[in-house]
């Protein structure tokens, strides 16, 4: 993990200069905030209601007009041609395996560092899920971990952004084509991300984006299957409504046609029209939001980038775009007198909500007993398991909110430090 040079001087936003030696609120001190802050809170403005509030009046509140829009948009801003609005970024995975083909006795590589509905689809389909480990460097999966997994079975490579910054691409992309292998992104983190000055949705076969309530673009629920080629999005299209080959808009609109034929046993993985009008108004403003989490990140980087108890979470290169939609840090364990789950509810206790991202999908019970999955056998992974949580970071909160944050981490690890207290 990446870490600024030793700099950090709180006063600069308004922190006491002898912060850092205040009592923590789980000691007995004040806590630094009054209200709690809530981990994930989307910034909805007054173009959002109000296009709800048409929506309700239109009296279509299912995949309809808007939802057609929210693609279209969404299509220009990204550069592409097809993109399916869906109820969530699980649905986008699974209709991508499904249009790929994958199925039972097939592969799929995924990282071990991830949110368990990246690999949960792997299994909805019937495939077997194969973990690679996470770089050295980075939370994001190692492409030579990738390389090692790759078997005459395997179908798929699914990557993730992970908290918006992207994958080594470069390397992952030509991997895929080399031996001729489907290429998925898990973009869930990722709108607005680029990678060597291309967005990302337009460099594999399939991109998956959430709208979820703490994305950088919200719907509340909600997400989107970008296909490469036409054919996938029309077999995307029919299994994400019941499997028909006409939607509710060709059916009912005063152009459609009542009748229609089920040509797959489909899934209900469609977005509405309330969610749409929401993202409508939210994809005007990704640039902006991203503009001030970026901000906020360097901020977070700046007033704690000295902590020798923290690691704080890589950025991006010169030609990348980083998204920021998660700002996740690490504990340093053998530098501190409790371990990270100790430091969480210390955190919390300052009313600043946090969160885990996460903990490394082959510890959880389900996977751990179906292959046996054993402590070491990804290390990196496991060690990002085992020490990090997540900071806010929203367009929501204030430089004002990011310096108490910072402050509330600051007070705790102080605290818990081995040795001396250290003032600034």
């Amino acid at each position: 993990m990446m870490k600024t040079d030793k700099k950090v001087r709180g006063e600069r936003a308004g922190e006491p200069r002898h912060a850092d030696v205040d009592r923590p609120a789980v000691a007995g001190g004040k806590p630094v905030r009054d209200e709690f802050l809530i981990f994930g809170q989307p910034l909805i403005g007054d173009e959002e209601i109000a296009e709800v509030v048409a929506t309700l009046r239109s009296g279509w509140l299912s995949t309809g007009p808007r939802t057609r829009q929210f693609e279209q948009d969404l299509g220009r801003y990204l550069g592409v041609e097809h993109v399916l609005g869906l109820n969530s970024c699980t649905a986008a995975l699974h209709l991508a395996l499904l249009s790929a083909g994958v199925g039972p006795g097939d592969e799929v590589i995924v990282p071990a560092m991830t949110f368990a509905a990246t690999v949960n689809v792997v299994e909805h389909v019937g495939a077997r899920p194969v973990f690679a480990d996470a770089a050295a460097d980075s939370y994001n999966v190692d492409p030579a971990a990738i390389e090692a997994c790759l078997t005459p079975r395997t179908k798929a490579i699914i990557v993730v952004h992970f908290a918006g910054l992207p994958c080594r691409m470069d390397v992952i992309a030509p991997l895929a084509e080399r031996h001729g292998v489907v290429l998925i992104e898990d973009a869930a983190h990722a709108l607005g991300t680029e990678y060597h000055r291309r967005k990302i949705g337009t460099l594999s076969d399939f991109t998956c984006f959430s709208f979820y309530v703490t994305k950088n673009v919200a719907t509340g629920e909600g997400g989107a299957l970008v296909c490469r080629q036409a054919d996938a999005d029309e077999r995307a299209r029919i299994m994400s409504l019941h499997g028909m080959d006409l939607g509710a808009w060709q059916r009912y609109s005063k152009h459609g046609n009542k009748h229609y034929e089920v040509v797959y046993p489909g899934y209900k993985y469609n977005l509405t029209d309330l969610a749409s009008a929401i993202g409508i108004h939210q994809l005007k403003r990704l640039d902006e939001f991203i503009e001030i989490r970026t901000r906020y990140a360097r901020m977070m980087h700046d007033l704690l980038g000295d902590l020798d108890t923290l690691l704080l979470p890589e950025v991006e290169e010169q030609d990348d775009r980083h998204a920021w939609h998660l700002y996740p840090v690490m504990v340093r364990p053998e530098a501190l007198t409790v371990g990270r789950d100790e430091v969480m509810e210390a955190v919390t206790r300052e009313n600043i909500g946090i969160g885990v991202h996460y903990r490394a999908v082959p510890m959880h019970k389900y996977y751990r007993e179906k292959y046996g999955f054993r402590r070491g056998q990804f290390p990196r992974a496991e060690f990002i398991s085992d020490r990090t949580f997540s900071l806010p970071l929203q367009p929501r909160m204030t430089e004002a909110d990011v310096a108490q944050v910072a402050r509330a981490v600051r007070r705790v690890l102080v605290h818990y430090a081995k040795g001396p207290r250290r003032s600034e």
